[in-house]
């Protein structure tokens, strides 16, 4: 596959079988090249600065306004309902989510997802949420958009061929993508896959500021990658399903065509991909740690300055140098909420029970931090240099927001370890008054 690159950027493109399908000189000419509908997709009002407005020009075969009615669609595990049981303060952990058998129960993208936590509204366009995806299967004249928000997907096991208007996407693990609000998309798998999903409402991703870290670092604006057009005309006469997120609440509509149908397009409100290898890591090299923020790929931000909705967070291999330092990450209790997840190998500060393809999460205030195994070694280790996380590519979603827990987190999805506590309780005290 084939991608344009930059983040954010001014892009165009056409489909090689129709040069020249893009209009010049203007957006909507009153006939357009090869007789295409132009259509605009806006992520922003029209009346944002020109800093934050984001739009793109779609040139299609057919608009998207040709389905019939949409209809409620059953939700399955997907919810924004964050009241469906009391609150839990807990320091919270599951096992690896279980993935259905392609023989017992096909799933495919959509019917996979299931909300784990969340806080917020869409209708009031201030939230998010977090869910896991498992699937066996692939959507079959089917598609998907979401008009309530942002999704940032990280797949942990198995690649994602993800098919969107503006092109196709190959997304593996240690990759994510983000598809942006309103944008349609169909995904295809290749056996059994299970991911991530953090969902914002009310803002786009963007980079973080790099204040005095200087003009390079993180996560780099070239390495985000966007598709190129790529159009399908094809007929479906059995129907084509597109489903909306609305409200939270899953519709259907029917249509007889495939809505991958657009022959070029351009604008600055794409779907984008990012590979976790090419994050250039920022780290304390003298004593103490650098706050977890040095670690941020994309930031989604609050109307307080400073305060992000969310902040994607990632934990990747890196050499730890620093002197007269407790290495691992500290115990600590914050405003934040933090739901982290594995991608691959062993996190640092718990090489046990937290496992790749499972979760946790540590509330608002809630304590936390490296079990007693990881304390007592890193508490006597000589302190040389030494690569940390080696093979290991942990995330984190920090949010300011107050996560609920869905009932199928706490109770059905039955991945609850219910023995996380205990990972701590060997702690021991080491306080002697008479020696400093």
């Amino acid at each position: 596959l084939q991608y344009l690159s930059g983040f954010g950027n001014e892009h165009a493109s056409e489909d090689p079988r129709c040069p020249g399908a893009l209009p010049e000189g203007q957006n909507n000419p009153q006939v357009c090249p090869y007789s295409l509908y132009a259509e605009q997709l806006s992520g922003s009002a029209f009346t944002c600065p020109r800093s934050t407005n984001k739009r793109s020009w779609l040139y299609r075969i057919l608009p998207s306004v040709c389905h019939k009615p949409f209809q409620p669609l059953e939700e399955g595990h997907l919810t924004h309902n964050w009241d469906e049981v009391e609150p839990d303060p807990n320091q919270l952990r599951w096992k690896p989510f279980e993935i259905p058998k392609a023989s017992q129960n096909k799933m495919d993208f959509v019917s996979g997802l299931h909300t784990l936590c969340g806080a917020g509204e869409p209708r009031g366009r201030s939230g998010i949420a977090v869910h896991v995806f498992v699937c066996n299967t692939s959507m079959l004249d089917r598609c998907f958009y979401n008009s309530d928000g942002d999704f940032l997907i990280v797949p942990q096991q198995g690649k994602l061929l993800i098919t969107t208007e503006f092109g196709k996407l190959l997304v593996e693990p240690n990759e994510i993508c983000v598809i942006q609000q309103g944008m349609r998309f169909s995904v295809e798998v290749f056996g059994e896959s299970r991911g991530y999903v953090l969902e914002v409402y009310g803002a786009h991703f963007e980079l973080p500021d790099l204040g005095p870290i200087g003009a390079n670092g993180l996560a780099n604006p070239r390495d985000f990658l966007v598709p190129v057009a790529w159009y399908e005309d094809r007929q479906v006469p059995g129907g084509y399903t597109v489903i909306s997120k609305y409200q939270g609440k899953l519709f259907a509509a029917q249509q007889d065509f495939s809505p991958f149908n657009v022959v070029a397009w351009h604008g600055n409100y794409t779907p984008y991909k990012y590979n976790l290898d090419n994050f250039m890591v920022i780290n304390a090299v003298a004593f103490d740690h650098a706050d977890p923020s040095i670690f941020t790929v994309l930031t989604a931000k609050s109307t307080r300055p400073g305060v992000a909705l969310a902040d994607f967070v990632i934990f990747p291999p890196r050499w730890g140098v620093a002197n007269n330092t407790f290495r691992p990450p500290y115990y600590h209790r914050n405003c934040m909420s933090e739901f982290m997840g594995l991608i691959r190998g062993h996190y640092e500060a718990k090489e046990e029970g937290f496992q790749p393809g499972g979760a946790s999460l540590h509330s608002m205030m809630t304590p936390h931090g490296p079990d007693a195994d990881c304390f007592e070694k890193a508490s006597k280790a000589k302190l040389e240099p030494e690569r940390v996380a080696e093979g290991t590519m942990a995330f984190m979603f920090e949010s300011s927001f107050s996560m609920a827990v869905t009932k199928w987190g706490l109770k059905t999805s039955n991945r609850l370890d219910k023995n996380y506590y205990k990972c701590w309780e060997p702690l021991k005290s080491h306080f002697n008054p008479n020696c400093k």
